[in-house]
């Protein structure tokens, strides 16, 4: 998981008196945003899961990644909500409600959707608890809401959601690291996922590479 992992559209709608007003027709789109090391592997970057190799965000590279910051802001600023695994939530709602700062609020204010069995008491504002069918339940959000989903950490989540298709982006911030060891970014699937590259980018010390889904 990731501790601060990084983190557009206006519709007006005109209802006419003489027919019925129009159904949506756009979707939100899931943005998958995952650090990951050169072999692949995004286990425990931020060091706090007992992995052996973990830790490995914070420490590569001797610069202070101000942009790497600055990108995380805009993510998050630029999405509509945010989709989580119980355990990344749990994660990131026992540090951020406390912070302050642009990206504190942004994660602070806006919609959280975590998806759970048994959580019970969400203790982060904003939180809506999904159970039962997963999937059904996350396409019909991708139908209800305007603008990008993020999907931080949360691997088997994403895992199981770009299974169904419902994933539309990955955003990929390489590390300079070989770690030989973890769990790596995709492991095997029923089929294969057809990406395109979009963006590349150097963000300080890291390579920031973004990957749309063909459909």
């Amino acid at each position: 998981m990731v501790g601060a992992s990084r983190f557009r559209r206006i519709f007006l709608y005109v209802d006419l008196p003489s027919r019925p007003a129009a159904r949506r027709s756009a979707t939100a789109r899931i943005v998958v945003s995952e650090n990951v090391s050169l072999d692949g592997v995004i286990q425990d970057p931020a060091g706090v899961e007992g992995f052996s190799r973990g830790g490995w965000v914070g420490l590569i590279g001797g610069q202070g990644r101000d942009e790497a910051a600055k990108v995380a802001l805009d993510e998050a600023l630029g999405a509509k909500a945010f989709l989580l695994g119980r355990r990344s939530y749990e994660f990131l709602a026992a540090r951020w409600p406390s912070r302050s700062g642009p990206f504190a609020d942004r994660l602070n204010s806006f919609p959280k959707y975590v998806v759970s069995s048994t959580l019970d008491a969400p203790v982060w504002n904003n939180t809506t608890v999904i159970r039962g069918d997963v999937i059904n339940k996350v396409s019909k959000l991708k139908r209800e809401l305007d603008g990008e989903i993020l999907v931080a950490a949360s691997f088997q989540l994403w895992h199981s959601l770009m299974e169904h298709d419902l994933v539309d982006e990955l955003r990929l911030m390489i590390y300079p690291v070989v770690l030989g060891a973890g769990e790596r970014l995709f492991g095997d699937s029923s089929e294969k996922k057809p990406m395109r590259l979009v963006s590349t980018r150097t963000v300080d010390d890291l390579a920031l590479l973004i990957y749309e889904v063909v459909r």
